[in-house]
C-alpha cells in the first residue's frame, strides 16, 4: 500500500534556501574563521540574496499577482511563503548589518584595514581625494532633476543611488525638488588612500560624491541625501520539473513575464520616512519590500579588501588539491581505468588529472574524437 504524505513531509523551497543562506552568514559570523575569509563570507551571503530576489521572490510576487490560491506541496500557499520570508530575511539582515558594525569594522581596524569618513582625514588625504574625485569621478556623474518635466530615472538593477533633497531657488521663491545621483559602476567602490607604510585606509565612493554634491548642483542648497539601491526582477519565472512543455512555459511567459520591474528596495537607516514612502509609490512597491540597512548597502563590493597578498595571517593557508591516489604514479591513466573505475571529487582533488587524460587521448593516433558533456 502506497504511504500517504502530507504537508508536514515536505520542506518549503524558499525557505530551505534561506537557511542555505544562514549557513554562509554563520561563516561570517564565526570567530573562529580567519578575519579576511569572513569578509569573504560576509560580501558573499549579500550577492547570494539579492540573486534570490531577483529570481525567487520575483517568482513569488508574481504568482501572488496571479490570483493562484493553489498550495504547494508544503503546504503553503504563494502569500504565505512571501510574509515567511519577509520575517526570515528581515532577522537575516540585521544580523548581517550588526555583523558588519559590531564585528568585523573594529575587527578589521585593530589589523590595520581602516573605512575612514572625512571627518577622520588629514589635509593631505582630503586634497589627495579632491584632485581625485575632480580628475575621475565628476566626469562620470550625471545628476537627474525629478520634476514634472523629468519623471523618475529608471535605475539599473542593484545599482547604488543617492536621493537629494534641495531648496531651489528661482524669482526669489524658494521650492523643494528630488534628485538622484547615480553612484558610477565603472569606478571602484573603496577608493584606497596612498599609504607608504603597511596600513590600509579606504573611503567609500559614496562618501566622496556625497561630499561634493553641493559641486553638483550649484546654487541650490543641499537639505540631505541618502543612499538606496533598487532590486529588479531578473528572470523568467520557469521550473523544468513543473513544466510538461518548456517551449509552451516561455511563450506563456513572455506574455506576462514582469522582468525589469522593482522587487526590493534598500535604504540606508537615516533615510527619513517621507522619503522612504516617496521611493516605494514611485517604484510601485509596499513597506513590506522595504529593508533599512544600517551598514553598507553593497556589501559585494567589500571583497576589494581581500585582494592581493597582504595579510596571509588574516586569511585560509592556501589550499594545494592533491592528485587522486589512484591516478598517483599511474603510467597509462586509461590501462587503470580498464582496470577499475577512478573516482575524481573536484576542486577537491587537481584537475591536472583531466587535462593529462585529455591530452594523452589527443595525441593518441587511435582516437577520432574527444566530446565532453558539460
Amino acid at each position: 500500500m502506497m504511504s500517504k504524505f502530507g504537508p508536514e513531509h515536505f520542506i518549503n523551497r524558499e525557505l530551505s534556501w534561506l537557511a542555505f543562506n544562514q549557513r554562509v552568514l554563520d561563516e561570517a559570523l564565526d570567530t573562529r574563521n580567519p578575519l579576511l575569509e569572513r569578509v569573504k563570507f560576509f560580501s558573499i551571503f549579500s550577492s547570494n540574496l539579492d540573486e534570490y530576489f531577483e529570481v525567487r521572490v520575483a517568482g513569488l510576487k508574481q504568482q501572488i499577482e496571479s490570483e493562484v490560491s493553489e498550495r504547494s506541496m508544503d503546504g503553503l500557499t504563494a502569500s504565505e511563503t512571501f510574509r515567511a520570508v519577509q520575517r526570515r530575511v528581515r532577522l537575516m539582515v540585521d544580523q548581517h548589518s550588526a555583523c558588519w558594525r559590531d564585528d568585523l569594522l573594529p575587527s578589521l581596524a585593530r589589523h590595520g584595514i581602516r573605512f575612514l569618513d572625512f571627518d577622520a582625514l588629514d589635509k593631505q588625504d582630503t586634497k589627495w581625494l579632491d584632485r581625485y574625485y575632480l580628475a575621475e569621478v565628476r566626469p562620470v556623474l550625471t545628476p537627474l532633476g525629478i520634476d514634472p518635466a523629468h519623471p523618475f530615472p529608471q535605475l539599473l538593477n542593484k545599482s547604488l543611488n543617492f536621493i537629494v533633497e534641495l531648496e531651489v531657488t528661482q524669482n526669489g521663491v524658494s521650492r523643494e525638488r528630488l534628485a538622484v545621483v547615480q553612484i558610477p559602476r565603472l569606478l571602484p567602490r573603496l577608493m584606497k588612500l596612498p599609504r607608504e607604510d603597511s596600513r590600509q585606509d579606504y573611503v567609500f565612493l559614496s562618501r566622496i560624491i556625497g561630499k561634493n554634491l553641493a559641486d553638483i548642483f550649484p546654487g541650490n542648497a543641499i537639505r540631505g541625501h541618502w543612499l538606496f539601491r533598487v532590486t529588479r526582477n531578473g528572470e523568467l519565472y520557469i521550473d523544468e520539473q513543473e513544466e510538461a512543455s518548456l517551449l509552451e512555459a516561455v511563450e506563456d511567459e513572455l506574455h506576462n513575464r514582469r522582468k525589469g520591474d522593482a522587487v526590493r528596495i534598500e535604504v540606508e537607516r537615516d533615510c527619513p520616512p517621507r522619503i522612504r514612502a516617496y521611493l516605494l509609490e514611485t517604484l510601485d512597491l509596499r513597506d513590506e519590500d522595504l529593508y533599512v540597512i544600517d551598514g553598507p548597502l553593497n556589501p559585494t563590493r567589500l571583497m576589494t579588501i581581500c585582494a592581493g597578498d597582504h595579510s596571509p595571517e588574516l586569511r585560509d593557508p592556501p589550499f594545494v588539491a592533491p592528485i587522486t591516489v589512484a591516478a598517483r604514479r599511474v603510467e597509462d591513466l586509461f590501462a587503470a581505468i580498464r582496470e577499475r573505475d577512478i573516482l575524481l571529487h573536484h576542486p577537491y582533488e587537481s584537475f591536472t588529472t583531466i587535462v593529462e587524460w585529455l591530452e594523452r587521448a589527443a595525441s593518441d593516433p587511435k582516437v577520432l574524437a574527444i566530446k565532453q558533456t558539460l
